[in-house]
């Protein structure tokens, strides 16, 4: 695995793979990397030549400066990681490499999607997300990019950003990676209790449970006994629940046969916000 830290190195190595006629697809991370994000190498690796991860903690997302100071940075067991799934490049910039002195203020109009769900639990966030992914858009220039179903609202941004600047770039969305449990797998999890995992797994549950009754229930009976369910164990805190549309997040009355929907969840356990997500029904791409 070769491991870069400048752009202008990382463009001298893809300029020779573009000129070998071999496909480029980017990973981007924070860091941190556990099972979740090695499947997203694992993922891409058969749909690719050359897979690009990054790693670097973009401090336009956070909106609180303490959770970007404390984010972790174990950087050698993530090098280790990666060579262990054999990722072919590492890009590793600093804080100067990406936002160089004078570098424009960047905003993008998303939409809906910038003020529901998480956009309206972290302001900003998305502003920050999207300005990074097309800042390594512009410069990996890759055919693909591999985002994690789990951030599913994530990948919409990504998807609605890509739309608006007509970039010639195909997402591919690779499924949340959970544990035999069924915990979704996230860095978070590390600062749960034992006890705080077993009450987690309450997320997955209700998810479950609306997945498996959505053609039998309305979408009120639906949130209303997945609700009760969450409630039933006084650990959890609810933050939302809702069913929407797939594309654009718009939270639905009742279930259409072509049209896509997914359910949205965010519990704290622990004082631990961890977000969940599960695919109720594909959109029928013939419509």
């Amino acid at each position: 695995m070769k491991i870069v830290r400048t752009k202008a190195e990382l463009q001298e190595i893809l300029q020779q793979v573009r000129q070998e006629n071999k496909t480029i697809t980017l990973v981007p991370t924070m860091g941190a990397l556990h099972e979740g994000h090695l499947s997203l190498i694992e993922y891409a690796k058969p749909r690719t030549d050359i897979t690009v991860c990054s790693i670097f903690v973009n401090p336009t997302q956070f909106n609180d400066p303490k959770d970007l100071e404390n984010y972790p940075r174990p950087i050698e067991n993530d090098i280790a990681l990666l060579e262990s799934v054999d990722c072919d490049i590492l890009f590793l910039p600093s804080v100067e490499e990406m936002y160089p002195a004078n570098d424009p203020e960047w905003h993008i109009d998303l939409g809906n999607l910038d003020r529901i769900w998480e956009g309206e639990h972290r302001p900003g966030h998305f502003q920050g997300v999207t300005q990074i992914v097309y800042k390594l858009f512009s410069l990996v220039k890759p055919d693909q990019a591999c985002f994690g179903q789990k951030d599913f609202q994530q990948v919409m941004v990504i998807q609605r950003m890509i739309d608006i600047k007509e970039l010639p770039i195909k997402l591919l969305i690779c499924p949340t990676v959970r544990s035999d449990k069924g915990l979704a797998l996230s860095s978070r999890n590390a600062r749960l209790s034992e006890e705080g995992k077993e009450n987690a797994l309450y997320l997955s549950k209700a998810l479950r449970y609306i997945k498996d009754n959505i053609h039998q229930q309305s979408v009120e009976v639906l949130l209303k006994n997945a609700m009760d369910l969450l409630a039933s164990n006084p650990a959890l805190t609810l933050e939302y629940l809702s069913i929407v549309e797939s594309s654009s997040l718009e939270p639905v009355k009742s279930i259409q046969p072509g049209i896509g929907y997914v359910a949205l969840i965010v519990v704290w356990v622990e004082n631990v916000r961890l977000i969940d997500n599960i695919i109720l029904q594909e959109a029928d791409s013939t419509k």
